[in-house]
């Protein structure tokens, strides 16, 4: 079974890392295995140059795992997947919550800073379950103060889990 996925999105400098790295452990607290996704727009590397995995991707190989006693990595070249298909990688957890993938249709939570920006990035998007502001807009869904991650995991846990 794939598990639900959330994205966090807003704008740059919203705080969308802060909230994700918040959300983490009050959902692990409350007993929930969570898996992330960042969206990684204008790309990104996992190892260096002259590194043998990094070699061996080199040579052609479509997919890389790294394996480690406390960790494993996978490089695997991206022919557009979409973050269902991403998501058969997550086994084990029970939410991925995702940073970015605005454009997808799936469940988001838009972090908005009035003092960053002119307005939300996602006004009419009717994926957009709630808001993180510190602005008094009322967009008529749930809306939670920067701080609340209590709040913000509660909606969650109540609508996916």
């Amino acid at each position: 079974m794939i598990p639900m996925i959330i994205s966090i999105v807003g704008k740059a400098e919203s705080g969308k890392t802060t909230l994700v790295e918040r959300l983490i452990p009050e959902l692990n607290k409350r007993g929930y295995k969570v898996g992330t996704v960042k969206h990684a727009a204008h790309g990104f590397e996992i190892d260096k140059k002259g590194k043998d995995s990094r070699r061996h991707m080199d040579a052609g190989a479509d997919a890389v795992i790294i394996v480690s006693n406390e960790r494993i990595m996978i490089n695997k070249k991206n022919n557009n997947e979409t973050l269902d298909s991403v998501a058969t990688y997550f086994s084990g957890v029970d939410i991925i919550i995702c940073e970015g993938f605005k454009k997808e249709n799936k469940p988001k939570i838009e972090v908005f800073r009035k003092a960053r920006h002119d307005k939300p990035a996602c006004m009419g998007d009717n994926n957009l379950i709630a808001l993180v502001t510190d602005d008094d807009i009322d967009l008529d869904i749930p809306k939670f103060a920067h701080e609340d991650i209590k709040g913000v995991a509660d909606l969650i846990e109540k609508k996916f889990l």
